[in-house]
């Protein structure tokens, strides 16, 4: 579903729009997360915590929808579209399905990915003290992990420094099963100038097992993939890079012809050919009398 645009009426309006057109520079993923008509505790604490690991790039929505993502995903489309949020998190709790959270993701404001994931796990964080081979082998276990990854990341940055890496996210994969985990990390003092890392389980920690999946074709999946060409590296011919990163260059240079150039530029040059010439001159002079 897309939503429509008119032409803007202001210059704040010019600028909303500019920021959601589509930049050589993507901006950082929003998500969003929702909740389904029913949910359970567990459900509504997951939501929760999830969503304080995302900030800044995550919205809570703290009513019910009734949604059906995988008989009609027009409702997300729409929060997608409407939040400006590619990734979305919907939660449910039936019978049937009991404690759901739903990942997906959409491009172009239409569904291109989701995966059901049902709790059989979970560990709130505040019951801590302190606050696979299936992600390559398994093709979806693979667009799992690559839908995961594009789901808690992070905002871009040019420079980091190492005390600001506090959080790191563990996806575990396991046959119909992720377990996820949350560490914080502790650097300690070593004998070499590179710190000694401890890390010590905060939380949540959520053990997922996968009931239903929906996932993009090969083609709809390259295309959401395809960079624009302003960001595609050229390949330069003749040119190569050794093991220490020094640019070398190859340049082929054709024969030159050397009756042609001017070697009679600089006055210096010019006197002493003129001189020469003198000399000559007076010493035919010379032997002819």
């Amino acid at each position: 579903m897309r939503g429509r645009v008119t032409q803007p009426k202001t210059r704040r309006g010019k600028m909303f729009l500019e920021n959601r057109a589509p930049k050589v520079h993507e901006n950082d993923k929003n998500a969003i997360l929702v909740k389904g008509g029913k949910t359970s505790q567990t459900v509504s604490d997951i939501l929760q915590e999830l969503y304080k690991l995302k900030k800044p790039l995550s919205t809570h929505l703290k009513r019910h929808n009734p949604f059906h993502p995988f008989e009609d995903a027009s409702g997300l489309e729409y929060f997608s579209t409407k939040y400006d949020s590619s990734l979305f998190l919907f939660g449910s709790h039936s019978k049937k399905r009991p404690h759901c959270l739903t990942f997906g993701r959409t491009y172009d404001s239409n569904l291109l990915d989701m995966i059901e994931m049902q709790v059989e796990n979970y560990v709130p964080s505040k019951e801590f003290k302190e606050g696979g081979e299936l992600f390559e082998s398994d093709p979806t276990m693979s667009r799992v992990g690559n839908l995961m990854v594009d789901w808690f990341r992070g905002v871009k940055v040019s420079q980091i420094r190492m005390q600001g890496l506090e959080l790191i996210i563990s996806l575990t994969a396991q046959p119909d099963k992720i377990l996820f985990r949350v560490y914080r990390t502790h650097l300690k003092r070593s004998a070499t100038s590179t710190p000694r890392v401890e890390l010590t389980e905060i939380g949540p920690s959520i053990d997922f097992k996968i009931n239903r999946h929906k996932l993009a074709s090969d083609s709809l999946f390259k295309t959401a993939l395809r960079q624009p060409a302003q960001l595609r590296v050229k390949p330069r011919k003749n040119v190569t890079q050794d093991v220490f990163g020094s640019t070398l260059g190859r340049v082929h240079v054709g024969r030159q012809n050397v009756d042609s150039l001017q070697t009679r530029k600089m006055k210096g040059l010019r006197k002493t050919f003129d001189n020469h010439e003198q000399e000559d001159v007076g010493e035919e002079e010379m032997a002819e009398e």
